[in-house]
């Protein structure tokens, strides 16, 4: 069975994207990212912190260039997004661009 290059799991912050998200990449033998984790890497901040120095229109520009960037990576990956992520920018339409 083929599968798409980019699985994304979205819904409800605490629904278990996180969890599912490894098992299922583990199952598949490809890379797992959630969104929340490499967005606190990359700034060096944890997200409750972005909010509160820079606020959420800030968090967001960061959210989506952290998203593009996990989907131009030339690998096939599950990615968990953080609750809002679909809702902002053309996100949503980006993840549906690579994948399911």
């Amino acid at each position: 069975m083929k599968y798409p290059q980019k699985i994304f799991l979205i819904g409800m912050p605490g629904s278990g994207k996180s969890t599912l998200g490894k098992e299922l990449a583990e199952k598949l033998g490809r890379n797992f990212f959630d969104l929340d984790a490499e967005i606190e890497r990359m700034a060096g901040w944890v997200i409750p912190d972005i909010f509160a120095q820079v606020g959420e229109d800030y968090f967001r520009e960061l959210e989506n260039s952290v998203l593009l960037m996990l989907i131009r990576l030339n690998e096939p990956a599950v990615i968990a997004t953080g609750g809002g992520a679909p809702c902002f920018y053309d996100n949503i339409d980006q993840m549906n661009l690579a994948g399911s």
